[in-house]
Parts: C-alpha cells; structure tokens; sequence
C-alpha cells in the first residue's frame, strides 16, 4: 500500500488520524501526574515523552493547550510548576489508558482509575505507586508549535524513583525487568522486550555485517 501526500489528505479523518498515529512505532507509556492549588489530584497519559538533554537533565512533552476544552494537566503544571512521569506497568494498561477520559475538574484520575497516590521526599506533585519509574520536574519552558497549536513542555528532573531491580551499575535502565508498557498508535499497548544492548558505537569497531 502506497500513500501520497493528497491521498493522505483525503482519507477519512479517523482513518488518517489512525495510521499518521501509528506509523512513528512504539512510543513510551507514560501517566504525567498533577496537583491543583485547589488539592485536586489529575493523571493523565501521554505518549510523547522525549529526552531532551542529560546535564542539566531537561525532558519535554508535547500537549495540545484549547481554548476551549479544560486541560487539566497544563492548568495545574503553570499554576505550581511541579509534575511527575511515571512508566505505565504493563498490567495497568487498562487504567492508564481511562484517564484519557473527560472527567470533571474535581475528580481525580487517580481514584477513578484505581491508581495510588504516592508522595516522596516532600515533592509536591503526586507520584503513581504502582509504577517502576517515577520522576519528578519543574516546569521551565513552554515552546508553542504554531503550525498546529501544539506545546512542548519542558521540564528539569529534580528526583528519581526507580526499582534497583532494573537499574545496572552503569545506569542503563532496563525496560523489560521494569515492565513498562509502550503505546502504538491512540489506543494500542504492547509489553517491551530487551533484544540486545551494545557498547557505544565506534568506527574502529565496527562488527563485518554481513547481508
């Protein structure tokens, strides 16, 4: 199957959002977790989280901020800079994936979803427990995205929470022992599997591929 530019734009809209939502493969799993200066708890899952720099340590994630519909998460992060990611643990792929629905303002994703607030180290936004890594940011940066009114959100990394069991003593993370789930498309989940690790790449090493 072959797609143009003008046969993608005609495809019916769900179908293109479907396919344009696939085709980047598997992208991270995540629940951002955020708090009100009103005490409200919000989790919400996002699937483009990206690295954005080790030193300082930046992460960043894209939202979608309107003008018309609430959008709780970004509401909470401007109003007190704090928020966590956590891995989504393949086994609560079902719940991760309701936050996603429009609840009211003052219910918390957290209980309807059935995961635990976690607070560490006095860090002011809400962790899930059940997940294998959390971190905790500060919101630094807004970037908008004018060509379709998108934000990145940039945020340092102040505290890490990660299960020892997964972490080797160089500081890779290993994704399979921690169980994370990644996300294909909108609303497909897939459980990762380590294959192989390398060291890092040198021409004067290079293997003898063979085709």
């Amino acid at each position: 199957m072959h797609y143009t530019e003008s046969t993608i734009k005609n495809l019916p809209r769900v179908q293109r959002l479907n396919l344009i939502n696939s085709i980047t493969g598997i992208k991270p799993g995540n629940l951002i977790g955020t708090k009100s200066n009103a005490g409200v708890s919000n989790l919400a899952i996002i699937s483009s989280v990206v690295h954005l720099g080790s030193n300082p340590p930046y992460i960043g994630f894209i939202l979608r901020p309107s003008m018309v519909d609430r959008r709780d998460t970004y509401e909470n992060i401007l109003e007190n800079c704090f928020y966590t990611i956590n891995h989504i643990p393949s086994n609560f792929v079902e719940q991760a994936h309701y936050t996603s629905a429009k609840f009211d303002k003052e219910t918390s994703e957290f209980e309807q979803c059935k995961f635990t607030e976690e607070y560490l180290s006095d860090f002011p936004a809400p962790f899930v427990k059940e997940s294998g890594l959390k971190i905790g940011l500060k919101h630094l940066e807004s970037i908008p995205i004018s060509i379709n009114n998108t934000m990145m959100i940039v945020g340092k990394v102040l505290y890490i929470d990660v299960d020892s069991k997964a972490l080797s003593p160089e500081g890779y993370l290993d994704l399979d022992l921690l169980d994370s789930a990644g996300i294909g498309g909108l609303n497909t989940y897939y459980k990762l599997k380590k294959i192989k690790q390398f060291p890092y790449a040198r021409v004067a090493e290079l293997p003898k591929f063979s085709k």
